[in-house]
């Protein structure tokens, strides 16, 4: 077991944890490496949760409550395909690497990033590499491509004053609106359509808004917002930048109002996994073998730490069934797919070709 505690004072732990634990296999030069993220986002509105979502409910075949589904069921196929091995007495072909990360969904530096930077040598080109948190509910898709990744942050500054005397204020909030009806003109200039991916498009979505004033009288003189734009690979994310911060001066000059953008999280994506790719190739035949189906590699436009595996020349593919209800209020997993997702991961544990 090695354990990779990233420093992070913000927290009462003052660190983020990160593990890794390694188990022999019949052929140690090779390692089959499993991955997945500790952490969850937040609930959300908990009107719309049937229960506390911090609390695990079962009923019948299904788990309800926030991560259960991104990514506690990759945590748990993968733990259960592990101990499988060990209570058995089995040895699996290549040796086993299960990695337990922090921080994958608010951009990874404390995660697999910092893994990376103190112990990336462990990984290796040959390696298997697959990532369980994405997929969908039938087992058939293997993610071997992703968008680009940024997040834009956008503060307006205006000035505030009576709602009764808007003469007197420059009103952010509709200059932000403003902004956002000209954002979305943005698919106009990045309109490249790329079949490899479900959604063929790149896609820029406003999505985060900051509290303002606390009553509904007064003109707010700041807001701020946020944009989730998913790119395809084929641009650059600079020509992105550029594009916006045009349409941010023009919306400055006609509102009156100070704007700033700020990318706080970027990522280019790096080269896709060969679809001819061994770990493609494993589960491929491992998801033949359980589910009886054939997988097909694909791109998509939601991130995972793939990327960083991929920026650093190592083959990895991301594939877990799914019932696509991460991020959603009573967020679902089904014990059963997690029982043959662990079933698929042992199968790529044993098997013995290149």
């Amino acid at each position: 077991m090695i354990a990779l505690p990233c420093p992070d004072h913000r927290v009462p732990s003052k660190i983020r944890p990160n593990l890794l634990a390694l188990f022999a296999g019949r052929d140690p030069r090779r390692t089959v490496w499993i991955l997945s993220h500790l952490d969850t986002v937040p609930p959300g509105d908990r009107r719309l949760w049937k229960s506390d979502p911090y609390a695990l409910k079962q009923h019948g075949d299904r788990l309800i409550g926030r991560g259960v589904e991104d990514n506690h069921h990759g945590i748990v196929s993968s733990y259960f395909a592990v101990k499988a091995f060990q209570e058995e007495g089995i040895l699996p072909a290549h040796s086993i690497g299960l990695v337990l990360v922090s921080d994958e969904e608010t951009g990874s530096q404390r995660g697999l990033q910092y893994v990376l930077k103190k112990q990336g040598n462990l990984f290796k080109p040959e390696d298997l590499i697959i990532v369980p948190d994405a997929g969908n509910p039938e087992g058939t898709l293997i993610e071997v491509a992703e968008k680009s990744l940024l997040w834009l942050k956008f503060s307006l500054f205006g000035k505030s004053c009576h709602a009764s005397r808007p003469d007197l204020g420059v009103n952010t909030l509709r200059a932000s609106a403003q902004l956002i009806l000209a954002l979305e003109q943005l698919p106009r200039w990045f309109k490249q359509r790329d079949r490899t991916f479900d959604t063929p498009l790149s896609t820029f979505e406003p999505t985060k808004m900051e509290a303002n004033v606390l009553n509904v009288n007064t003109i707010p003189g700041e807001d701020v917002f946020y944009l989730d734009c998913r790119v395809l690979p084929s641009y650059s994310l600079e020509k992105v930048l550029e594009r916006v911060r045009l349409m941010v001066s023009a919306v400055s000059r006609k509102t009156g109002t100070r704007i700033t953008c700020e990318a706080v999280n970027a990522v280019q994506a790096p080269p896709a996994t060969s679809v001819q790719a061994p770990v493609v190739r494993a589960l491929q035949e491992a998801v033949r073998a359980v589910y009886r189906k054939e997988a097909c590699p694909r791109g998509i436009g939601g991130a995972t730490v793939a990327a960083f595996f991929r920026a650093r020349r190592l083959p990895a593919a991301v594939w877990m069934t799914t019932l696509e209800t991460a991020h959603q209020p009573n967020e679902t997993a089904r014990l059963s797919r997690m029982i043959g997702d662990a079933q698929v991961l042992a199968h790529v544990f044993n098997q013995s070709g290149e």
